[in-house]
C-alpha cells in the first residue's frame, strides 16, 4: 500500500474515532457545518453549480448557491452519521413518530418480507442514502446491498466494518457483481442498489430534460426474475429527524411479449428519482457528473 494511501486511511480512521465520541446528533451537526463552510471552496462545487443551472435554467443565482450549501451540509451530515448508523435507526412501530426515524412504509417492508419472493430495491444519493439498506434489514428482510468499494483499501476496510451487520450481505461493484446480484435473487434475497449515477455503458434516459445514461442492471434483473421492484428514499426533516418513504411495487412497462422492457423501466425509475429530487433539491448529490 502506498504511503499516501496509508496516511489517508489513518486520517479517516482518526476522523471516524472523533465522530464516534460524539452522539449522532452532534456528529451530524459538526460534520454538516464543516462541509457547508468548506465545500463551496472546492473545485467540485463548480460541477454542482453547472448541474443545477442546467436542471433549473430559470433559477435565481442566489437560490442555486443556497441549494448547493444545502447539498454540502447534507453530504457532511451523512458522513457524520455514518459511524452511528446502528444508533440512528430507532423506529418503534408502537410509537411510530416518537423517534428520529419516521415512516409509514412499514407495511410494505413487511409485505416484501413475507411474500416468499426476492425483490429489487432502488435508491438515490438523497438525504441519508445509507439508511434504505438499514431500513430493509431492520424490518427483517433477507437482503444484499450493492456498493462501490473505495480505491483506498484502508478506507474501504473502515467502511466495510461499519456496514457489515447493518445492511445484509455486501456486494462490491466489481466485474463479478452482476453474478452475485443474480445469486442473491435466486436465494430469495432483497437486493438494494443506488441508481442515480452515470454509467457509460448504460441505456439512454431523460433526466431533468437532458439525456444521460443509466445502469440497466436492475431492469435486466427484473426482466430475468420477474420480481417486485420498489423505490426507497430517506429524506431529512427538521430537528434532525429522517423520514423513510417507499414506493411500489412498480407496475413495470412490458414489451410485446409481456417481458419487462429494460429501457422503459430505467426511464420510469429515473423519472421517480427526478421527482424525489425536485421535492428536496438541496438533499441530492449534485456534485456528481451525471450528464456527460
Amino acid at each position: 500500500m502506498r504511503l499516501l494511501d496509508r496516511l489517508t486511511g489513518a486520517a479517516v480512521a482518526a476522523l471516524l474515532a472523533v465522530l464516534r465520541r460524539a452522539d449522532p446528533d452532534r456528529a451530524s451537526d459538526f460534520a454538516g457545518a464543516m462541509a457547508r463552510r468548506i465545500g463551496p471552496l472546492l473545485p467540485v462545487h463548480r460541477t454542482g453549480r453547472a448541474n443545477l443551472r442546467a436542471a433549473y435554467p430559470d433559477a435565481d443565482p442566489a437560490w442555486i448557491e443556497a441549494t448547493l450549501r444545502g447539498v454540502w451540509e447534507n453530504l457532511g451530515r451523512t458522513a457524520g452519521e455514518y459511524v452511528h448508523l446502528g444508533a440512528l435507526w430507532d423506529y418503534d412501530e408502537a410509537r411510530p413518530n416518537a423517534g428520529r426515524i419516521v415512516t409509514d412504509s412499514a407495511p410494505l417492508f413487511y409485505a416484501l418480507r413475507d411474500d416468499g419472493r426476492p425483490a429489487l430495491c432502488f435508491a438515490a444519493h438523497l438525504g441519508n442514502w445509507e439508511l434504505p439498506a438499514v431500513a430493509a434489514a431492520a424490518h427483517g428482510l433477507p437482503s444484499a446491498v450493492v456498493y462501490r468499494m473505495p480505491n483506498n483499501r484502508a478506507v474501504a476496510a473502515q467502511i466495510e466494518r461499519i456496514r457489515s451487520g447493518l445492511m445484509g450481505r455486501l456486494i462490491s461493484t466489481r466485474r463479478e457483481a452482476v453474478f452475485e446480484m443474480a445469486g442473491a435473487l435466486e436465494r430469495g434475497e432483497h437486493l438494494g442498489a443506488l441508481v442515480d449515477q452515470h454509467f457509460s455503458r448504460g441505456v439512454d434516459v431523460t433526466f431533468f430534460g437532458r439525456r444521460c445514461r443509466a445502469n440497466p442492471t436492475i431492469a435486466r434483473l427484473a426482466r430475468q426474475f420477474d420480481c417486485p421492484v420498489v423505490g426507497v428514499r430517506v429524506i431529512r426533516l427538521p430537528d434532525r429527524r429522517l423520514r423513510v418513504d417507499a414506493v411500489g411495487p412498480l407496475d413495470l412497462p412490458r414489451d410485446a411479449e409481456g417481458r419487462v422492457d429494460v429501457p422503459a423501466t430505467m426511464q420510469m425509475i429515473t423519472t421517480i428519482v427526478e421527482g424525489w429530487i425536485r421535492e428536496h433539491p438541496e438533499q441530492w448529490l449534485w456534485l456528481h457528473r451525471r450528464w456527460r
